[in-house]
């Protein structure tokens, strides 16, 4: 489930590349050449894609990249049946194809992305939005409190962390696929800051419980932080070392990865069924 975000101030030409899959001519991209230090993010939604260290020239006519920020982009089958399309993994606008063993790189991958598919924040400049993924327990749960947090703009829930490609929601609870029941929070620098959040996400659950969440017990209910960026893992580490002052910290911190979008009735849950959470309430620690 890709948010169907379509931003109204796009170009004609824009729309074409991002929403029905066009390219734009070699050579004639903005940012083919730039290599200034900053961020790209999609020119639809404003989400981080690409930093500008991982950027490099391929003689190709496009911007490449040979890395992509955690989490960002999601790789599927182009159309074609051949090539990998690359796609903004929160509203699915069209980035362009992924390439692999061509040499450019020590990493062998390239990212070749239109330049009308990119908008640039110069480094120090924060970005529209941003995201961070957390798991504590059931993600209705951790969902439904990160929802009443401001700065929060949107949620998604989902599995992260694990082995298996798109798992569904009972290959998740076998415990084999090594998946954690994650949340993708989505925020505002502007409003909301990561240690805000951070402080947040260790307020609405039990950090200190090692093989679960309350009496949902299991591999997938364990508590993590998935970050994005070094800034993020940082402030985490930080106020992890904070809490061991006084606490057992389980939580785990791990770099993000491809983030599973879970099935349609998993999401927004309590807001559909008018319950409320079991297992997580805020308690003030900090």
């Amino acid at each position: 489930m890709r948010k169907k975000i379509i931003n109204p101030e796009l170009s004609e030409f824009e729309r074409f590349v991002l929403f029905e899959k066009g390219t734009e001519p070699p050579f004639s991209g903005e940012y083919e050449n730039h290599f200034e230090k900053g961020i790209y993010v999609c020119k639809n939604c404003g989400i981080p894609l690409y930093n500008s260290s991982d950027k490099f020239h391929s003689g190709c006519g496009w911007p490449a990249f040979d890395d992509e920020i955690p989490g960002a982009v999601f790789k599927q089958i182009d159309r074609d049946g051949i090539r990998t399309e690359i796609v903004c993994a929160y509203c699915g606008a069209h980035l362009g194809h992924v390439f692999y063993g061509e040499g450019f790189t020590k990493k062998n991958v390239r990212h070749c992305v239109n330049s009308v598919s990119l908008k640039f924040i110069p480094e120090g400049q924060k970005p529209p939005i941003d995201r961070m993924f957390f798991a504590g327990g059931c993600f209705w749960g951790v969902e439904h409190l990160f929802k009443q947090l401001h700065g929060v703009v949107d949620t998604r829930v989902g599995y992260m962390g694990g082995h298996w490609p798109n798992p569904t929601y009972e290959q998740v609870c076998t415990g084999l696929t090594g998946h954690l029941e994650t949340v993708e929070v989505i925020f505002d620098p502007k409003k909301i800051d990561e240690e805000q959040l951070i402080k947040y996400f260790f307020e609405i659950h039990d950090f200190t419980q090692e093989n679960g969440q309350g009496p949902d017990i299991g591999e997938q209910y364990k508590s993590a932080i998935f970050y994005t960026n070094e800034k993020q893992k940082e402030i985490a580490e930080k106020v992890i070392e904070e809490l061991k002052k006084h606490y057992k910290v389980a939580t785990q911190l791990r770099r993000a990865s491809t983030f599973w979008i879970a099935e349609d009735y998993h999401q927004d849950y309590y807001e559909k069924t008018g319950k409320t959470p079991y297992c997580h309430y805020r308690r003030k620690i900090f």
